[in-house]
C-alpha cells in the first residue's frame, strides 16, 4: 500500500539534495545557514512521525532561530541565464504551462479512476489520502514529461527548485506552521469559548446570522494567523460542527469546502499570509510591498459576500 509517508520521504530527499548543494555553494555567504535549515525540514520529514512531541518542537524551536538571526540567504545557482528563459519563453509561448497542467490533471482524474472503478478494491492508495498521494505522482509524471520535452541539464530541477526556495526563505514553511497552530488553538480550548461568545450573541433559530459569524471568524482568524488551515479548527469546534452542522442541521461538505474559501478570503487581504502576499512582492521587486494585498481586497471582499450566501442557500435550503 502507498501511504503518505511514500510522499514525506521524497519531500525528505528532496530537502536533502538542498541541503549539501546549500552547504557546497561557496558562492553563498550564508550556504550553512541554508544548509542547516533545510537539512532539518528533510530530518522532519524523514523522521518526524517517530520522534516525541518534544523532539520535534526543539527542531521547530531550531528553524525559528535560524530563520529569526538571519542565517539563511538568497543563493544564485548557475541555471538557465535571463536571454535563454526569454528564448524559451517566445518559442514555446503558453506550451510551457503544460507541465504544471499535468499536476492538478492526475489529481483529479487519478482520484475519480480510483474511487469510482474497480481500482478502489486493491487497496493500493492509502484510504482517504489518494488525492494528496496523486498529487504526489502528478509531480512526478510533470518533472519526467518536462525533462523528455526540454531537455534541460540533469541537476537544473533541483537548482532551480532550490533557488526558488532560497528566495522564498522561511515563508515557504509558513503553512504548515499556522496550520499547526491552529490544531494547538483548538486544543487548547479557543473554540469552546468562540463558541460561548458566539452563543450569546446569535439569537435563538437564526441561521443566517450564524452563517454570517462563521464566514467572519474565518476570515478574521486568517487575517491573524495568515493561513486559513490555521483558523479553520477554532472556528469548526466554535460554530461550524455544534451550530451550523448539529443543531440546523446544515450540509457539511458546503459549510466546510466554503467556510474555507471564506477564511481563503481573509488570506487575500493580511501580510500575516507572507508565503501569498509579502514574497511575491519580494520576488517581483514591487515598489510596494503590499500591493499584492492592495489588487486582491477588491477581489475578497464581493467574494466573501459570495460565500455567505452559499452557505446560506445550498447548505441549508437546497440540502433540507
Amino acid at each position: 500500500m502507498i501511504t503518505l509517508d511514500w510522499l514525506y520521504f521524497l519531500a525528505g530527499i528532496i530537502f536533502t539534495i538542498w541541503a549539501v548543494m546549500s552547504a557546497r555553494d561557496v558562492t553563498n555567504g550564508k550556504r550553512w545557514g541554508n544548509a542547516a535549515f533545510w537539512g532539518l525540514l528533510a530530518v522532519s520529514f524523514f523522521f518526524g512521525g517517530q520522534f516525541s512531541d518534544l523532539m520535534n518542537g526543539i527542531l521547530v524551536l531550531v528553524l525559528v532561530a535560524i530563520a529569526g538571526f538571519g542565517w539563511i540567504g538568497r543563493s544564485d545557482p548557475p541555471t538557465t541565464s535571463l536571454a535563454e528563459r526569454l528564448q524559451f519563453s517566445g518559442k514555446l509561448g503558453s506550451r510551457l504551462f503544460f507541465p504544471a497542467l499535468i499536476i492538478p490533471i492526475t489529481a483529479v482524474v487519478g482520484t475519480l479512476l480510483y474511487n469510482f472503478t474497480p481500482l478502489n478494491e486493491t487497496g493500493l492508495f492509502e484510504e482517504r489520502r489518494e488525492t494528496l498521494i496523486l498529487f504526489g505522482v502528478g509531480v512526478l509524471l510533470a518533472l519526467a514529461f518536462t525533462m523528455v520535452w526540454l531537455k534541460p541539464p540533469l541537476l537544473a530541477p533541483v537548482e532551480e527548485g532550490r533557488r526558488l526556495m532560497d528566495s522564498i526563505g522561511w515563508a515557504a514553511v509558513l503553512p504548515q506552521m499556522l496550520a499547526a497552530l491552529g490544531g494547538v488553538f483548538a486544543l487548547a480550548g479557543v473554540g469552546d469559548i468562540i463558541g460561548s461568545l458566539a452563543g450569546e450573541v446569535i439569537p435563538e433559530g437564526s441561521i443566517f446570522l450564524a452563517v454570517f459569524i462563521f464566514c467572519l471568524g474565518m476570515a478574521f482568524f486568517t487575517i491573524i494567523m495568515g493561513n486559513a488551515f490555521a483558523a479553520f479548527p477554532v472556528m469548526a469546534a466554535a460554530i461550524g460542527i455544534p451550530v451550523l452542522v448539529e443543531q440546523f442541521d446544515g450540509d457539511p461538505a458546503v459549510i466546510g469546502a466554503v467556510g474555507m474559501l471564506a477564511g481563503f478570503c481573509g488570506t487575500l487581504c493580511t501580510p500575516m499570509a507572507a508565503n501569498f502576499n509579502i514574497v511575491p512582492a519580494a520576488l517581483l521587486e514591487l515598489k510596494d510591498q503590499y500591493g499584492v494585498i492592495r489588487q486582491q481586497i477588491g477581489t475578497a471582499i464581493p467574494l466573501w459576500v459570495c460565500n455567505v450566501l452559499i452557505i446560506y442557500i445550498a447548505g441549508f435550503y437546497l440540502w433540507n
